[in-house]
Order: structure tokens, then sequence, then C-alpha cells
């Protein structure tokens, strides 16, 4: 059955709204602010309170008029905006801090009803005074949420009446002489500020109710922004009206002066009175649905989506507010509980704020008919949660330690929406500008090579140690995309794009890319990849695979290679030793020559990430060098040193000499790298029609070694200059 919601601006958004702002600290604490901190004071106290409550309304407003809004006031907004996990965090703690706040306004009622009519000032007796007016208005909400709607029509009549009877009240307060704007306090502006500022968070009370509003997109910001403004012209002209009326030492210490000033006491007491009792109306209203949103989001439990009547009244959330509030009225002491209702209050609203500026700066498709700047989302953001920590930051941390546990749960639990959140819609802004900016820049890799590695990995049972090498190899920042080949002779319908998607949890754990395509040839599969994969800004500019055993004859592959050398890709080829693997992860041979000026240089950045990689953190890394040519070993020593002293690593230097006995360069890589656990060998230029000796050689070498990384540096990698000859 569709639900009739019935309530128009002035009765569902406005009232609730003024009637929250209106209340115990207009009545009870304004007149000790003014005197603690002056008027200009006072002032500054309540435009900044308002710079949050204005920016919030402003935010809260723009998105509801984007977006249906449905039940579950800020709740909605949020999850709808920020995804479940942000949205239902914030709308528990926002319901359980709803939920004492209840209890909050009742022991304040409880306090001026038990002192005016003398009922006794005890702890048990402010719990009975309480609870009795607890058990009315929840009494109230469940017979009508009409009939509790219409009654704070009444509330409004009363603070409107004590409000005009202070004004035209009686002057016998007034001070000899007019203290001065700034007043020379006697308490911290912190703490009169702190004090001050729970008279303006009760803006959202008409929010709550979004889900019994007839036109919410409309209703809401005009209901809301009216409160506010209605609110902050009260609070100012009140602050002005005491400042030149009472005495600031009479406003420092009695705080019922304005039962004495007024005209009609009486009038005030009632407004003191309904300026609670209507507060806490305001929250036995909005809360349970709160609440029964979430259920119906699947965030809370399901017994609390269900409601009765035409109007779909949230009966079983409203009876666990009940619960809360009465073991608050019953704790009767408040104060730990009160500092941190304060912070959920203050973080839903930086986070309402920073849910507008999101949307704002990055969804195509926010197109709110209420418009304004996005930075006064941002504003309000930043302000709420400096004055939280201004306030305290003890309290401010307990918050976020208990909003980032729900944050956790809901992330685990995995509930979802039908429709996205604005996270997918920032990530997408923040590539798009990345990658523009990124493409715009011209990045000499002579000096800052950031891998982006197409990698094809295979399906053996070493393919886990090519991956992770292969990510160790592309460090922080580098990506490492990989490829599977599925061998298909006639590959007639190739898959489908969202089935070339690979999520295994291999991949995922490690931060690779993974996609599988269907080819007609392994070769030129890798050929095609290698010469189409790809977008501006992120172009691969490395290709590793494993070393291929047993092709020194294979036509194709020649081919493959001679494209890949074309397209000027740095290459990496592991020959994975099955037997001793990586061993312990502690040694690593990097081998030079003075052929190998270009991949020197790449050796160089393989051995940062390596280094900078946990696992082989602890790695003992030596540069090997063959001396060919009887050059000084001091001159050899001290070059390789000045290169690789930006390791910021010990590094063993080792020069062999080589000049008499003039040995193959592999003899001695077999001598000296037994027992390495990865060695790192440049691929020599060579003329292609050679390969094949080349691939015969390498392969005997690596009978005799373990884990070998061979590489070929792209012609963009700087040279240097390792033929000492030309220095003698």
């Amino acid at each position: 059955m569709a639900i009739s919601k019935k309530f128009g601006t002035f009765a569902g958004v406005f009232t609730p709204s003024i009637l929250t702002i209106l209340g115990v600290i207009l009545y009870m604490r304004l007149g000790w602010v003014v005197g603690n901190a002056g008027l200009f004071g006072t002032i500054m106290i309540i435009l900044l309170a308002h710079v949050i409550a204005i920016s919030t309304g402003l935010s809260v407003s723009s998105v509801a008029t984007d977006k249906k809004i449905g039940a579950g006031g800020v709740y909605y907004v949020l999850s709808r905006s920020m995804g479940i996990p942000i949205g239902g965090s914030i709308g528990i703690a926002l319901y359980i801090g709803t939920a004492f706040s209840i209890s909050l306004y009742l022991i304040g009622f409880s306090e001026s009803l038990n002192e005016y009519f003398d009922f006794g000032m005890g702890i048990n007796d402010i719990r009975l005074t309480g609870t009795i007016a607890l058990v009315s208005i929840t009494t109230l909400a469940l017979i009508s949420t009409s009939i509790a709607i219409k009654s704070q029509f009444f509330i409004l009549a009363a603070i409107v009446a004590s409000l005009v009877s202070i004004f035209i009240g009686n002057g016998s307060f007034e001070p000899e002489t007019i203290i001065t704007l700034a007043s020379k306090e006697t308490v911290n502006l912190e703490i009169v500020f702190a004090i001050f500022f729970p008279a303006v968070t009760g803006f959202t009370a008409g929010i709550a109710m979004s889900g019994d509003l007839k036109d919410p997109n409309k209703s809401i910001p005009i209901g809301t922004l009216l409160a506010i403004g209605v609110g902050l012209i009260i609070y100012i002209s009140l602050a002005v009206f005491l400042y030149f009326n009472v005495s600031s030492e009479v406003l420092k210490t009695d705080y019922n002066i304005l039962m004495k000033i007024a005209f009609f006491a009486p009038a005030v007491v009632a407004g003191i009175w309904g300026a609670t009792l209507s507060s806490a109306l305001g929250g036995i209203l909005g809360g349970p649905r709160i609440l029964q949103a979430m259920s119906v989001d699947k965030v809370t439990p399901k017994i609390f989506r269900k409601g009765k009547g035409v109007n779909n009244e949230p009966v079983n959330a409203l009876l666990l507010v009940f619960i809360i509030a009465e073991a608050g009225i019953l704790i009767g002491e408040l104060d730990i509980i009160a500092r941190i209702v304060s912070m959920f209050y203050l973080a839903a609203y930086g986070f309402i704020n920073i849910s507008y500026f999101l949307e704002s700066w990055a969804n195509p498709d926010f197109q709110p008919t209420f418009k304004i700047k996005s930075w006064i989302g941002l504003l309000g953001f930043i302000a709420c949660f400096a004055v939280m920590f201004k306030l305290d930051m003890l309290a401010m941390i307990a918050a976020f330690i208990i909003i980032a546990s729900l944050y956790i749960w809901l992330q685990r639990k995995e509930v979802k929406l039908q429709s996205n959140d604005v996270w997918q819609s920032v990530w997408e802004n923040v590539v798009n500008k990345g990658l523009k900016k990124i493409d715009s820049i011209e990045v000499d890799e002579k000096s800052n090579w950031n891998p982006n590695i197409i990698l094809f990995s295979g399906e053996s049972d070493h393919q886990s140690y090519l991956l992770q090498l292969g990510k160790t190899l592309s460090g922080r920042t580098g990506i490492v995309t990989n490829f599977k080949l599925i061998l298909d002779t006639k590959n007639d319908t190739p898959l489908k794009k969202t089935d070339q998607i690979v999520r295994d949890d291999t991949f995922v754990e490690l931060g690779i890319f993974a996609r599988q395509i269907k080819v007609k040839n392994i070769y030129d599969g890798i050929t095609n990849i290698a010469t189409t994969y790809g977008f501006s800004g992120v172009e691969p500019n490395t290709i590793m695979m494993g070393w291929p055993k047993g092709l020194e004859n294979s036509t194709e592959y020649f081919k493959m290679t001679e494209t890949l050398l074309h397209l000027d890709y740095n290459l990496l080829y592991l020959d994975f030793d099955r037997k001793s693997k990586f061993g312990n992860y502690k040694t690593v041979d990097f081998w030079w020559r003075e052929t190998d000026s270009k991949n020197a240089e790449m050796m160089l950045n393989i051995a940062r990430f390596i280094i900078a990689s946990p696992r082989w953190n602890n790695t003992n890394i030596r540069v090997l060098f063959v001396n060919n040519n009887n050059i000084n070993k001091d001159l050899i020593y001290s070059k390789i040193y000045k290169l690789v002293e930006d390791l910021r690593v010990i590094v063993d230097i080792v020069i062999i000499n080589n000049a008499v006995e003039q040995k193959p360069f592999y003899t001695i890589i077999e001598e000296y790298s037994g027992k390495t656990n990865l060695t790192v060998v440049g691929i020599p230029n060579y003329q292609i029609e050679k390969q094949a000796e080349f691939v015969l050689k390498t392969n005997n070498l690596f009978e005799s070694i373990g884990s070998t990384l061979l590489v070929k540096a792209a012609n963009n990698f700087n040279i240097l200059e390792l033929d000492f000859i030309k220095e003698t």
C-alpha cells in the first residue's frame, strides 16, 4: 500500500526544526554566553556556529533537489550519495545520538519543572519526572504522528509568547555602565562556544521527516533554511537585547534571568518547557524513521522496517528509541554521553557537506534544482571537523572509532543498493583528470621510470612466482596487467568485454589487473596486445614473460621478438628455477659489462623496486663487473660506486679481472652466481639472425644457476658509460 505523505513545508520541516533550534540553550545559557563573551564575542560565536548550520542546510537542500528523497532524512541522503557503508554508519550513530538527546532534553525539562513546583531535585525525582514525560510524548507519537505534529503548533505559540514577554519586559537589571563589546571573559571562549553550539544542531529535525512530506524536494530546502535563518535572527536579537538591558555579572551568575526580566514570567516557563518537550518530541518523531529506513535497506534488522497504519508509522523503531532514551534518563548524569552525541551530530553534518561537494565536483548526473557553489560544502566539512577538534578531541576520537567500526562492519556485510554511490564518480573523475595531467607532461623516463608492465604469466605451477616478481618490479605506483591467452585456432567469436575481465583472488590480492582473450596464435596474440593495448597517460612500457626454452629454432618467436624490439619495449624474461625458486630472498646479483650501458641504468631502477619490496627488504645486493681490459680497479670501483650510491643501501661492488684468462661472460656468471637467489643479466645487442645462438647459450647458463631475470632496456634509458678504456 502506498504511503500517504501529507505534511507540508511549515508543519513537516520548519516547525520541528525551529522548535529544536529554540531550545534550552536559548532560555538557560544565552545570557551566560553574553556575560562571558561580550556582545562582539557572542555575535562571533553565533555566526561561527551558523556557518556550519547554513553550509549544511544549503548542502542537504541541494542534494534533496537532485534525488527523490525517501524516508530516513540524513541517512537517506548520505546512503544514496556516499554509499551504504558511510550512510549506514552515520545513520546508526545519528539514530543512537538522537535517542540519547531525548534523554538530555527531558532531564533538562525535569529539572526546570521540579524546581518551579518544588517537587524535589534529587536524582530519583529527576528520573521519575523524566520517565513520565517520556511515556507521555511516546504515547502521543504512538497515537498519531499527525496529532504530535499539530501539538508542535501550540508549543511554537508558547515560545513566541515567551519571546514577546522577554522583549517587552522590565529593565530593573540594566547595567550602570555599558559593558565593553569584547568582555574580559572569565571562561575560555572555546568552552563558551562548546556550551552554545548545541543550539544550532536541531535543523535536521525536519529533514528526518522526509518520508512523511508531500513534496520533500521543495519542503526540505525552504523549511530548513527558513528555520536556520529565523533562529539566527532570534539569537542575535536576544543577545543584543540582553547586552544592553542586563549587567554582565547578573548574566554570568543567574541562569533564570529571562524569567525575572520578562513581562509575564509564566510565559517564559511555558517557553522553556515547550522548547525542551518539542525537542524531545522531534527526536521521538525523527529517530524511528531513520531506523526504519535503514532496515528497509537491510542495514539494521528487518523487524524495525515494519510500520502500522496508512502512513506506515515505525512503531517497532519507536519502541527501541523509547528504551534507549529511558536508559539515558535512568542514568541521570549524561555529561560524557552528551559530548559524544554532539560529535555524532557534527560528524553527520560534516559528511553531508562532503557528500554535496563530491556530488557537485565528480558526478556528471548531479543536476539539482537548488544550485549552490561547490566550495560551500567543502567549507562546511572543514568547519565541522575543525570545531569537533576544538571542542573535545577525545570525544571526537571516540566518535570516529565508533563510526569507523560501523563502517567496517557494513563493508563486510556487503549491503548494496541498486544505484551507484558518488565514490564511483569520484574515482572516475580523479582518474580522468589524472590521465589528462599525466598525458600533458613529458615524463623523462631516463630519470623517472614508472613501470607499466604487460605480463604473460601462463598457467604453470610456478605462475604465482612470476606474478609476485612482476608486482615487485612495478613498484608502488606501477601497473601490472596479466594477459591469459586462450588458444582458439578458429577464433570466430571473441570473448565479450565483460568476460575478458578476470577477478581471480590471486590477482586481486597482488593488485594486478587481469584479462583473458582468444587468439589464433600465441605469438601473434602477444604482438597484437603489445601493439594495441594501453591508452594516453598510462601507455605500457614493459613486456614481461617466462623465458621460452626450446624455441631457439622458432621463426614465430623470432618474429615476435623482432616486433617487440622495434616497438621499443623494455623486455623482462624470467627463467624460474623450480627447485630453488627464489631461495630465502636474501641475495641478488646484477651483472654489468661494457656493452650493457642502457641495461645497467634499467637494473638500477629494478634494484630500487626490489629494495622497497617487503619480501626482499633484507637482501644483499651485489653489482658484478667483468674487467676484460685490465683497467685500474679503483677507477672502475669509484665510477660504479657513484652510480649505485643513490640506492641508499649497502651494495657490494665486485670487480672481476678477466684480461688474461678471457673467460666467456656466462662462464664467469656460473662461477659467481651459482647459489644466488636472483641473478639479473642484461640482454646484449645482437642481430636477430643470431638469436638462436643466444638462446642456446642462455639455456646452458640457466642449467647452472638459480632463478634469473634477463633484461633488455628500451632506448629512452640513459647510457651509463661503462667503457672505461675511453677514460684511461
